[in-house]
Order: structure tokens, then C-alpha cells, then sequence
């Protein structure tokens, strides 16, 4: 199975799930969030397949640092604006999108392996 991680070069969590998927034997490509991804063509694509509640991470220094007026933004523009406000990685297969290393994320991906 194909997969691409979209993440933050230095974000632990997007490391932990690298080393778990080629430990399962995947293969996962890696892509930069901020210096690789084409976040006009991907960040509709993700909004479509998990919307808004599961992408954007309001949780983030990002999110608590932005005004009003950049939060209440179109979701697609304000991800494109501000990167590091995706909930990471982005793991991607053929069939699914998944958001965050959780452990239904690592369930629907490790299971087989």
C-alpha cells in the first residue's frame, strides 16, 4: 500500500509514525508541510474527505496566537495561510485520509501487518 505522511520535518509525532509504518513494512513517502506540499490542490482534498473539526488543530499555539477575524477565515484559505494549523501528519493512502497518529489511525493502518 501506498502511503504519503505529510507533516513537520521536527514534529515528534509525525516521526513516531514514519518509524512505526517502515517497522510494519510500509514505505511511507515524506512531505514538508511548509516547503513541499502544494496546499492549494491538498487542503480542499482533505477538507472533503474529514472536514474542518478534524483538520484544523485548535488546540495549537497557531490557533490561540491568530485574531478573530484570521480564525474566522475560510477554512481552506486560512490552512494555506497557516500551515502548522493542520492537525499532523496527513497520512494518505489510495482509499483514506487519515489526521493525527491516534489509535484508530494506527489500527486501520498496522492492523494487517
Amino acid at each position: 500500500m501506498k502511503l504519503t505522511v505529510t507533516g513537520l520535518k521536527n514534529c515528534d509525532t509525525c516521526k513516531k509514525a514514519i518509524k512505526s509504518l517502515n517497522a510494519a513494512g510500509f514505505s511511507p513517502v515524506f512531505v514538508d508541510i511548509r516547503g513541499e506540499a502544494d496546499l492549494s490542490v491538498l487542503v480542499p482534498l482533505w477538507l472533503d474527505a474529514v472536514g474542518e473539526e478534524q483538520l484544523i488543530n485548535k488546540r495549537s499555539t497557531t490557533w490561540r496566537h491568530l485574531p478573530e477575524v484570521e480564525r474566522s477565515k475560510d477554512p481552506s484559505t486560512l490552512l494555506q495561510l497557516h500551515p502548522t494549523l493542520i492537525k499532523r501528519p496527513v497520512i494518505e493512502t489510495a482509499e483514506t485520509v487519515y489526521v493525527g497518529w491516534t489509535k484508530d489511525t494506527q489500527a486501520a493502518l498496522l492492523k494487517n501487518q
